[in-house]
This record gives structure tokens, sequence and C-alpha cells, in this order.
């Protein structure tokens, strides 16, 4: 290889621990066709290579981890600027692809943005430079898009002046049904015509030279064709001494692809009105406490630790823990849930709700990138700017549109050349055919849908992780449910008790006494539902472990424990034992209250289960709604399992599975090939979150369970589920709508075109509306609603 077409890479490597390591790497790295040299260095944990240009990165690092390491990737964003159809997309990402170093790049035409997969950190000046040499522009997504200079015009000046140059043109067309026979002299028709063509249009013409460099087809290339020829048509005839000329086609057609684009992008900035509303949650100030004194500090300045004091009907400027006040946040836009959150000394606030009536004082936990807000604002990005499978489709054809609808339109003049027709006829249908193609639409498509479609779900307190979740959502027939903290409450309350001859609140007020020390689970439940009324103070008292804990009241020797704890007391619980058994079998925990001394005697039981979230029965109703199935998978005894799936109506249980095992089950249920979802909380659903075809994580629960998943819900309402399956199902329903006209639009507008039917000033006008009817589909999906609750 000569040494001037050598590139030099640095790649990071993970998973190293020695020095064998490194010369393993090294090996596996040398191997790889193209690289020539390679050099590990364990304490930077990365390579340098020497290696062709042509080198193919996916292979290099498929081959790094095939040998047992690991190859991080690191993902950039770009805004990229002046595509127009979905074959800039596929240009754009061909170049960002052969870019050394580059592993995968997304290009979204709706957002006007890239996301590029790189090994290590890439060179932002490189990569802007190679989208510019393709004639696009490109800017770091983080930085402010170029304001317009002050005084300026507005940006839709072009498309207004250009209607208003081409409406003389057009006014004679229009006089004709009245009998009206009027004609503008040729050499004013040429001078309206001419700076709509070349200046105004002018951005068709660098588009298409741009286009014709890199070797592929956009629809500048399309629109510059067919109005030239048009333009030059007249041209020719006007020397000929012909009335009858096709300026105002070429104009008319430059002015209405030139409104069409502007109404395109003035309906696309609405798809990302969701982004936009969370990135105005966040404040650009916060009231710290540093040393007693109360300072207003920049956002960036603000550090974990601090205190933050914030003031009624103010924004939380930062997530942290309540140190001091009371008061109520309203969380709808980062939750959906329109209640106000009560907040006292202890509680969790999220930065961006609003401060209700009350003053806090807020330690600040999490600032910047690893705030809530931020993670929200990336995972909705993330999902926005990715690719759906059906648009595999959609790039194939964009692929080829371009050179296929040139080589019809070449077919068409010729056709009506042979049919005698004359090359006038036959150049203005030729004309028509160049126009009325459009990729615009087919680009569109998927990406607004998607885009609309995450944004009401965020909105709604869904947070859909990619594309492929959102497909993948609305082809479910099989829900599974984790139990605790998914449909329950995720803790134990106080459900019943009994007494042999006491009344039952001194049997509570008793327990109480006994459990006003302890940590444990029940001893919450008994003293939470003991509160508001006093109890005695307990002495000696100690734990009996697995069964219960001991202690004296007054005068009198107690226990509270398990049915074992009874037994090895000897305490008789005939009494009680019916009531008892009645509790047992719907699932509930038994603690029995023994007076103990020369002869124990029961007091009496108190039964305990983890309470049903009140929007558990909706949340199922509405799945079988949906025509889908739903399971009962936990680890707990099959009776409290049971007990809860017959409350709700679940049609299937699995109790008493270990939490390895979750995904396995879940792996059974896909079997018959249904597209099967799992529902939790915890750190050990995560296993079976990653294995169903979509994972639905509570955003109450922990961090795992939530990087598993492909669907966040932000609140703990099971009912998220169904409404993020049936925004799925709408989302796919525009995005087929949308492939649906943007295909037939061009099956049936080319052939009309080529047959003569359509001029090419309708033939411009039906392009112009085309993708702008397409995204004012996607835009319905905005005034999606969740289903009410019968």
């Amino acid at each position: 290889m000569s040494t001037h077409t050598a590139i030099r890479l640095q790649i990071p490597i993970s998973g190293m621990s020695c020095a064998a390591c490194v010369r393993r790497v090294e090996k596996v790295l040398t191997r790889v066709p193209g690289v020539d040299a390679a050099q590990v260095n364990l304490s930077t944990e990365s390579a340098q290579l020497e290696a062709e240009p042509t080198l193919d990165v996916a292979a290099l690092r498929a081959a790094v981890e095939k040998a047992g390491f690991g190859v991080p990737l690191t993902t950039t964003q770009l805004q990229i600027s002046g595509m127009t159809c979905a074959s800039c997309v596929g240009r754009v990402e061909k170049v960002l692809q052969r870019h050394p170093g580059v592993v995968a790049a997304r290009v979204n035409l709706a957002s006007e943005s890239a996301s590029i997969d790189t090994l290590g950190a890439p060179e932002l000046s490189a990569l802007i430079a190679a989208v510019e040499r393709a004639g696009y522009g490109a800017r770091p997504a983080q930085a402010e898009r170029p304001a317009e200079p002050a005084g300026g015009l507005p940006a839709w000046w072009p498309a207004a002046l250009a209607l208003l140059l081409a409406a003389p043109l057009v006014a004679p067309m229009l006089l004709l049904p009245f009998g009206v026979q009027w004609m503008l002299p040729a050499w004013l028709q040429w001078a309206l015509a001419t700076p709509v063509q070349f200046w105004l249009g002018a951005r068709f013409y660098r588009g298409a030279w741009h286009a014709l460099r890199a070797g592929s087809g956009t629809m500048d290339l399309l629109v510059a064709l067919g109005t030239s020829a048009a333009y030059g048509l007249s041209l020719y005839l006007w020397t000929q001494g012909h009335t009858h000329l096709y300026f105002e086609a070429a104009a008319v057609v430059v002015a209405l692809v030139l409104l069409g684009k502007e109404l395109e992008l003035r309906a696309r900035r609405r798809t990302s009105d969701a982004i936009r509303a969370l990135e105005r949650l966040r404040p650009d100030t916060a009231r710290v406490r540093r040393d007693g004194v109360e300072l207003e500090l920049p956002l960036a300045q603000v550090r974990v630790g601090d205190l933050v004091s914030v003031r009624p009907g103010e924004r939380i400027p930062v997530d942290g823990l309540v140190r001091e006040g009371d008061s109520q946040a309203d969380e709808s836009l980062l939750t959906g849930e329109a209640a106000a959150v009560a907040k006292a000394p202890g509680d969790a606030v999220t930065g961006g709700a609003i401060n209700g009536e009350g003053l806090l004082l807020v330690e600040t936990t999490a600032i910047g990138a690893e705030s809530r807000l931020a993670r929200i604002i990336r995972l909705v990005e993330q999902a926005q700017g990715a690719k759906a499978p059906v648009q595999r489709l959609v790039d194939a054809v964009a692929a080829v549109f371009v050179p296929v609808v040139v080589g019809v339109a070449l077919l068409t003049a010729i056709g009506w050349l042979f049919a005698g027709a004359g090359y006038e006829a036959a150049l203005v249908n030729a004309v028509a055919v160049l126009v009325i193609a459009c990729p615009c639409a087919l680009g569109l498509a998927t990406p607004t849908a998607i885009m609309v479609g995450t944004g009401v779900a965020a909105r709604h307190g869904m947070l859909i992780r990619d594309a492929e979740a959102l497909e993948h959502a609305q082809a479910l027939r099989c829900v599974a449910f984790d139990k605790t903290g998914t449909l329950t409450e995720g803790r134990p309350t106080l459900l019943a008790s009994a007494a042999v001859d006491a009344d039952r609140d001194t049997l509570l007020r008793l327990a109480a006494a006994l459990q006003s020390g302890s940590e444990h689970p029940l001893a919450h439940a008994v003293l939470s539902a003991a509160a508001g009324q006093t109890w005695p103070t307990a002495s000696e008292l100690r734990a009996l472990p697995g069964r219960g804990i001991a202690g004296r009241v007054g005068e009198r020797t107690l226990a509270l424990g398990s049915r074992r704890l009874v037994d090895e007391l000897g305490a008789d619980v005939a009494a009680l034992a019916a009531t008892a058994a009645a509790e047992e079998t719907q699932g509930r925990t038994l603690a029995w209250l023994v007076e103990t001394g020369s002869a124990a005697r029961v007091l009496g039981w108190f039964a305990f289960g983890d309470a049903l979230k009140p929007s558990a029965p909706a949340a199922i109703a509405r799945l079988h709604a949906l025509g889908i199935r739903t399971v009962l998978l936990s680890g707990d005894r099959h009776a409290a399992v049971s007990a809860v799936a017959s409350v709700l109506g679940i049609d299937d249980v699995r109790a008493e599975v270990l939490p390895e095992d979750k995904a396995r089950v879940v792996g059974e249920l896909r079997a018959p090939g249904t597209p099967v979802a799992m529902v939790g909380d915890g750190l050990n659903d995560a296993p079976a979150l990653a294995a169903a075809d979509v994972g639905f994580a509570m955003a109450t629960g922990t961090d795992v369970a939530m990087q598993a998943a492909g669907v966040t819900l932000m609140r703990g309402d099971p009912r998220l589920v169904a409404d993020a399956i049936d925004i799925s199902r709408a989302t796919l329903a525009k995005i087929r709508q949308n492939l649906f006209w943007a295909f037939a639009y061009n099956v049936i507008g080319i052939p009309l075109a080529a047959l003569g039917y359509l001029s090419p000033v309708i033939a411009g006008a039906a392009m112009a509306f085309s993708s702008v009817s397409v995204v004012s589909n996607a835009l319905r999906l905005r005034h999606w609603r969740p289903r009410e609750d019968a």
C-alpha cells in the first residue's frame, strides 16, 4: 500500500486485563483485511491502526468481539440542511458511511438530522466537511441554528416572490373558460419567468449539480431538468415566431415547488413539538444556598450536593431530594399525570416539574446529562431519529427512483414522437413526467409518523426507545405482567384482622406497640394502619428469626408472628381457624398475636396483602379490548398469584417462578410465534424484559429494568401498557397510509403524465403538495388521546 493512501485510526478496546490480551488483540486486528499495522495500549485501552481507506470497520469490530473483547461505539448527532427527498437521505448516509471509522449512519429527513456510530471519538470537522462536499450543510446537533440577519427577509420570501412573478403568466389561462383570448407579449413572459427560473430556482440547479457529481439523483435534479426543458422549449418557439409558449409552466412549477417546500418545512417543525416542549422545561438558572447566602447561578454552575431554593410557582431546576418544606409538584409534562404530587422532606423531585404553593429546599442529586429530564430528551430523540424496519423498502425504492423517472421521461418523449405528435407535445409530456415524480413523500412517510407518534407517547408518559420497539408493540398478542410493584402497590398493607375476645382497635394497638421499632415491611403496614391512634410502650423486645417478634406491653407478655410461632407456643387456634383459612386461600399473609405466660392463648390475627393498584383492573380490561391475551408471571406463592389473577380476569397464571426462569417462561410464551411483551419494574425482571419482543419497564422501578426495556412507562400505571400499544398501532397505521399514498401518487401520476393527461403546471402543483399531505396526515396523530375507562 502506498503511504499517501493510508489512514490512521484510534479505536477503544474494552475487556483487556494483561499483556497477553494486548498481543491477542494486535494479532486479531492485523488479520482483518485492510489493516496494515496495529499497536494496542493496555493503559489507555485503545488501538492505533494504519489501514486502507476501504477498511470495513464493521468487520473490524466483529473480529475483536469474536476474540472476546469489546469495541465501544460513540454516537454523534449532526443537523443536516439542504435535503429535499429520500434520495438525499440515501446519499448523505453513503457519504457518512464511507468516512473512516464510521460503523453506521442513520439520516432522518423529517428532523433533518444524522446519527453516526463511530469507533472512538469522531473528528466532527471531517464529518461535516464530507457532508458539505456532497452538497449539503452540516453542524453539530447542539449548535444553534444560524440566525437570520437582523432586518433580513423572512424565510418564505422566495416562494412569495416566485408566486407573484408567475401569477401574470397564469392569468391568461384562467380567462380562457370565460372566452377571453389574451396572451402576454413573449418578451414580458420571458422577463417574468427568467428570474424565477435562474434566481429563485437556483437552489434546484445547485442541488442537481451536486447530485450529478455524486452520481445520484434527487428531487432537485427532476425539477431542474423539467423546468429547464420547458424554459428552453419556450425560447426555441419564441425564436421561431410561435405565440404559444411554455414559460408559465417553468415558472409556475418552480413557484409551486418552493411553496410546497415552505409549507412542508412549517409542518415538519410541528413534528418535533414534543422535544421543544421538553427542552423548555429546563430553567436557565437556579437559586443556590451556599454558606448561608442565596446566589442565583447559571444551571451549569450548580453542583451535586448543592441546596437549591425553589419558590412557589417556579420550575424545579434540578433533580434532588426535598430537605425542607411541603408542597405539590406538577409533573404532567414528564409523566403525563395531570394530578399534582405531594412533596415533603425526603421525597424526590424532578427537574422541570412546577412547584406548587410551598417553598422547597432541594438537595441536588443529578444535573446536566444525568438528570431525568435530559435522559427523557435523549430517549425521545433516539426514538425519533431511528428507522423503522419498514423503511428498508423505501430506501431500496429511493436508490433507483430518480434514474427510473428520467428513463420514463425519455421513453415518454420517444413514444410521443413515434406517435406523430411532434416534438413540442413530446417534450411537454416528458416535462410533466419529470415534474410530477416525487421522492419527497416517500422520504417523509415513515420518519414524520414516528416523530409525531413517539412525541405524543412521551407527552402521555410513555418513552418508546426506538422505531423497532414501536413496530413490535403494534403486533403484540400476549402481555406478561410481573405482580409485585407492577399490578400491585409493591408493599404489604393490613387488609383484615380478627380478635377472639378483644375489639380490633385494641388488638391493633398491642401489635403497633410490638412493631414500633421494627423496619420490617409488615411492621410498616401495622404502624400505617394504626396511624392516628396512641399505643403503649413495649419493653423487653426481642426478634424471633423466621417467626416474628416478642416483648412486654404493660403487664402482658406478647408475641406476634407466623403460624409456626403459634404452634411452638402451643396456643389453640380453633376459634379463628376458619376465618384464617379463608384469608390464606386469597393468598394473604397472616400474623398471629399471642399472649404468652403460663398458658399461651391466641388474641387474634392480622391479614396482610399487597393491594392492587386502583388502575390494574382497567389495564387488563383495555388489553382484552385490544384482543391481547394476558399472563401473570410471578415468583410469589400460587395462592397469592391466582387470587390476583382471578380478581383482574387475567387469562393465564405462572406462579413460583424464580427470577432466573422468567426469561425462559417468556421464551415459551413466544414459542408458537406469538409476539410477547413483558411488563416489570424490578432488577429480577431485566432478563425477561430483554427476552420479550417488547419490554415495558415502570420508571418507578430500577434503572436496570428501564435499560433492558423497549418502552419506559414514566409512572407506575399499568394502563399505560395498553396506551403504548394503542399509540404504536396508530403510528404504524399512519406509516402504512403515508407509504400507500406516496407509492400510489407516483404509480398513478407518472402514467397519467406520460399519457398526456396532466400539464406541467398541474403536475408541479401535485408534486409540491404531495409531501405536505404526507406530513399533515402524520400530524393528525397529535390528536391521539388515551381511551377513557368504562
